[in-house]
């Protein structure tokens, strides 16, 4: 099916005045970044550690030639725009352009830009679906915009998209200027419909930004129609995609997020953000990480990932005292339910009990998240090592049966 642009949208009419005003901080290295470097107050004699020991190597020729984080170079500011990773990530994944990405501090970086550039404090609105990501209602909260929120269908742990129920909150609110979408979700691991996420990009009524957060994107299986929407920022743009390297490249620890939209949205992330927002020593590893050997290594290790997460949904539902397993499962996690003792009822207390126990008692440590919509009695719990999750089954066990 084609994808048709949205006419009506108008970015101008819905960017805050002030930033679509705003001349941005220009930092040293927007003018010159090569040469006797004399003009950024950085220390010139050099870093004050030892090369031996920063154990950061690369693993190919190709990383080699195209690494610019100058890990050798530490005294000096990195690069700003970190134009190589994003020419990695272009090529990855099959966008025409590097004006399409923009790199934050996590995706929760993103998150808060988005919501500088777009929401007017004490003003304007956004709208989540619940059970979600947390961090967008904190994000609002500190920036002083409203929420309104309209749930998942939850039903028998569907967990998808009330369209025609959006659709009537962004008639009924005008100041809503951005929607929030977990695809896959958080809690939920289930991908979001693509019919039932068209209808908000292209209706009439909202000039607003759609914002998509695929963290999970790359566990869903290729076969499923409902993957990755990032292509579709080439035609709608009032699209938002965020990605991250947390996940799927299994770099939590580096703090890089990814934001991808029509040009004009980034440049005006890039306006925004701090100057030097993404470290020399992030860049290194991210740019290392999307290699063409390295992304394969993500692919080998991301199948390994399924299959034992296709192991634990079999070996727990063993279990005496656990209830369904909820949601699309298409993500690196389960949300599993815990019931009664009498393995009736689905049960929050004993839901939560469990939760401390395993962490109190066992070092085992998982989600409760029982207080949101749809999910009474559950644990959130992320696909372990075959050993990590052999050890999860059978303290679940003891617990349960105790």
């Amino acid at each position: 099916m084609s994808i048709n642009k949205k006419k009506t949208f108008s970015l101008e009419s819905v960017v805050r005045p002030n930033i679509l005003a705003l001349k941005p901080y220009r930092c040293a290295r927007d003018d010159y970044s090569s040469g006797i470097l004399l003009d950024a107050n950085e220390n010139s004699f050099g870093m004050i550690l030892p090369k031996n020991e920063i154990q950061l190597t690369f693993h190919s020729k190709e990383d080699k030639e195209k690494d610019d984080s100058g890990i050798e170079k530490l005294h000096r500011y990195p690069d700003p725009n970190q134009v190589n990773i994003k020419e990695r990530l272009m090529k990855f994944r099959g966008l025409p352009s590097i004006d399409y990405f923009f790199l934050g501090v996590g995706s929760d970086e993103c998150i808060d830009l988005i919501i500088r550039i777009f929401c007017v404090p004490g003003k304007d609105k956004l709208l989540i679906t619940p059970p979600t990501y947390g961090m967008y209602s904190v994000c609002a909260n500190i920036n002083d915009v409203g929420i309104v929120k309209v749930n998942l269908d939850v039903e028998d742990g569907k967990f998808q998209l009330k369209t025609d129920e959006i659709l009537k909150a962004v008639r009924e609110n005008e100041d809503i200027k951005m929607i929030f979408l977990c695809s896959p979700g958080n809690p939920t691991g289930t991908v979001l419909s693509h019919e039932s996420i068209r209808p908000i990009l292209e209706d009439e009524n909202y000039n607003g930004i759609v914002v998509i957060d695929e963290a999970y994107i790359d566990f869903v299986e290729e076969k499923n129609q409902n993957g990755s929407l990032v292509k579709w920022v080439t035609q709608y743009p009032n699209l938002v995609i965020m990605q991250t390297l947390s996940k799927s490249f299994g770099l939590a620890g580096i703090r890089l997020g990814i934001s991808i939209a029509d040009p004009r949205i980034i440049q005006l992330m890039n306006n925004t953000k701090a100057p030097y927002n993404i470290s020399a020593l992030t860049s290194h590893v991210a740019c290392t990480a999307l290699s063409t050997q390295n992304i394969s290594n993500m692919k080998l290790i991301k199948q390994q990932i399924r299959d034992e997460h296709m192991k634990l949904i079999s070996s727990i539902q063993t279990i005496p005292g656990i209830g369904k397993i909820l949601g699309g499962n298409d993500a690196n996690f389960i949300l599993v339910q815990i019931l009664d003792r009498n393995n009736q009822n689905v049960n929050n207390d004993r839901a939560y009990h469990i939760y401390q126990e395993m962490a109190e008692k066992h070092d085992i440590v998982v989600r409760y998240r029982g207080n949101e919509i749809g999910c009474e009695g559950c644990l959130r719990i992320t696909v372990g090592t075959p050993k990590e999750n052999e050890l999860l089954l059978k303290t679940l066990n003891e617990l349960l049966l105790g």
